[in-house]
């Protein structure tokens, strides 16, 4: 059973709502946000790239731009090595095009995911000096490879590291030991000794960033990478980075871009997938554009969206926009039947009893186990890690909790892994096939974890009668945009609503719609998208029910009406 409270963070929400000529609902909505001072709340709702802080801040920062500037004086060839997914893609897209603008000798090189396998590794770095690079540029990988770092500089390379991951420590019985590994320049805002604001940049973040300070060291004008703001956009709400702060801006400043995008694969991509684009929101990226993106790393290879982002003509971008598309439709297939696996043996075995599920699906393709670990969370509500065994071992995805940091846990049992990497709420593993069952043993036995830890917390923004809700609030609403973690849609809630004439809708009948009326009479048009029978088996049994909601303008046939979507009743 879910845990519903009710936000009351205290404000003077008048005052706020006069200053910033807004109404006290948006003011109170802001304030939840953990929207507190002044210049905050100007800058959540009219930042613009002009309030982004300045890269140099960033430790290392100042190294990495003079190497650069002297490598590219020099035409010496430099290879930026990203990562599959859609952060990494971008960010090398990002590295590469800018770069290039100043007239840099650059190539790409990207792992794949199940050859290679995650970040920088010796076979990477033997091509790179196969082919006479002479400096190599991570972006989205790197603060994790010590000893592949250390092997490219013994062969004479020199190797920038720009990341967003967390870095690895050891844990002595005095102090965590961080291992920075040994670099020409590492920057990484996750640095215990990175003094930069702003720790929440993606890899695509942190490499802009790089290529803002390597321009205005070459008093090149910013406006001329602007464009690449629509990248970090997309890698900012793909891989799921909190949407406050800068990335708050980057996101909304790159939507407005890519409604508007010059990129031709982005086009293509946009119209193959149906996305509307005057109305495109993060939403679309997260959910429609950004699977298309991740889906070449998963079951190809990642290069191949790459090529999609430097596609020049029409007709090749069209191409590789609808083979995108493909890939993601066949991996929506194998992830739902992954799922169904994951479920079917958590129900049957006494994996049902852990706090943390490791779930081992052998026959599972590697790279979807992240995404049926996610799934696997939102029904059970507990960290799980879904492992599948690969040529050389099992590798594995870990999707958690908020109550629960994942990387901290695993350093705790880091001895079983070959190789391991992540952050608070996601991880991937590597493992010997015989450790399997100790790892589950293991970090079950680590987890402290309580009941109330594993109980679902329904955050409500605040209890919103029928009677406030209008098309001029719910206009209102958009300037809380964009939405995604760090900042979620608002959730509102009411009590003690009459159910009137539930029916359930659909050609997948997966719609439940229905009217509530209120102590005053008050009704208004619902719908419900979750589970639609056990809803409807309990609107039977209750005179009245709450229902948390956000409010919608629904247009049907010219005509306006206003509808509650609910999220949870009860």
């Amino acid at each position: 059973m879910e845990k519903w409270f009710v936000k009351m963070k205290k404000a003077d929400f008048q005052a706020i709502a006069e200053k910033y000529h807004i109404s006290p609902i948006l003011a109170r909505l802001i304030r939840n946000r953990d929207v507190i001072e002044e210049g905050e709340i100007d800058r959540y709702l009219n930042g613009t790239t002009d309030d982004l802080y300045d890269g140099m801040q960033m430790k290392d920062m100042e190294k990495a731009v003079t190497i650069l500037a002297e490598k590219v004086q020099e035409k010496a060839a430099i290879r930026i090595i990203g990562d599959y997914d859609i952060d990494g893609v971008n960010a090398v897209y990002i590295l590469q095009e800018g770069l290039s603008k100043l007239g840099a000798h650059v190539d790409t090189d990207i792992p794949d995911r199940i050859r290679d396998g995650y970040g920088l590794n010796k076979m990477l770095i033997d091509r790179a000096l196969d082919d006479g690079i002479d400096t190599i540029i991570t972006c989205d990988n790197g603060i994790a490879a010590l000893e592949e770092i250390s092997y490219g500089k013994e062969r004479g390379l020199t190797i920038i590291v720009t990341d967003h991951h967390e870095v690895p420590y050891l844990e002595t019985e005095e102090k965590r030991e961080y291992q920075i590994p040994d670099a020409d320049a590492v920057v990484d805002p996750h640095r215990p000794d990175c003094e930069y604001p702003f720790k929440g940049l993606c890899g695509a973040g942190v490499a802009y960033k790089l290529l803002q300070a390597l321009y205005q060291s070459q008093h090149r004008e910013g406006a001329e990478i602007e464009y690449l703001i629509e990248n970090v956009a997309i890698a900012t709400v793909g891989d799921v980075m909190d949407l406050c702060g800068e990335n708050r801006i980057f996101v909304r400043q790159g939507l407005e871009r890519l409604k508007k995008t010059q990129n031709e694969g982005l086009k293509a991509l946009i119209e193959c997938t149906g996305v509307p684009v005057e109305r495109l929101s993060a939403y679309h990226i997260g959910f429609v554009l950004g699977p298309c993106i991740n889906a070449s790393g998963r079951l190809d290879t990642a290069k191949r969206a790459l090529e999609l982002l430097n596609a020049r003509e029409r007709r090749e971008a069209a191409a590789l926009a609808g083979d995108l598309k493909a890939l993601n439709d066949s991996r929506k297939e194998m992830t739902e039947k992954g799922v169904m696996q994951a479920i079917d043996l958590i129900e049957n075995t006494s994996l049902a009893d852990d706090k943390v599920l490791v779930v081992y699906l052998p026959d599972c393709h590697e790279s979807i186990a992240g995404i049926i670990a996610g799934r696997i969370r939102e029904k059970y509500y507990r960290p799980v890690f879904v492992l599948t065994l690969a040529e050389d071992g099992v590798k594995g995805s870990g999707r958690s909790i908020e109550s629960y940091h994942m990387f901290e846990e695993m350093c705790k049992c880091r001895s079983l892994f070959t190789k391991f990497g992540g952050h608070k709420l996601a991880a991937g593993l590597s493992l010997k096939e015989e450790n399997v069952e100790l790892f589950r043993k293991t970090i079950n036995e680590l987890a402290d974890l309580s009941e109330d830890d594993l109980t679902e917390k329904v955050s409500i923004d605040m209890q919103l009668p029928l009677l406030y809700i209008s098309e001029k609030l719910i206009l209102e609403l958009d300037k809380l945009e964009p939405y995604g973690k760090g900042n979620p849609k608002p959730l509102f809630v009411e009590k003690n609503l009459r159910v009137i004439s539930p029916r359930i809708i659909g050609k997948n009948r997966n719609v439940l719609k229905f009217q509530v009326e209120d102590a005053r009479g008050i009704r208004m048009d619902a719908i419900y998208f979750g589970d639609v029978q056990g809803c409807m088996e309990y609107m039977k049994q209750k005179d009245k029910m709450a229902f948390t909601y956000y409010p919608v303008v629904n247009e049907y046939m010219g005509k306006r009406s206003l509808q509650m979507t609910v999220v949870n009743y009860r």
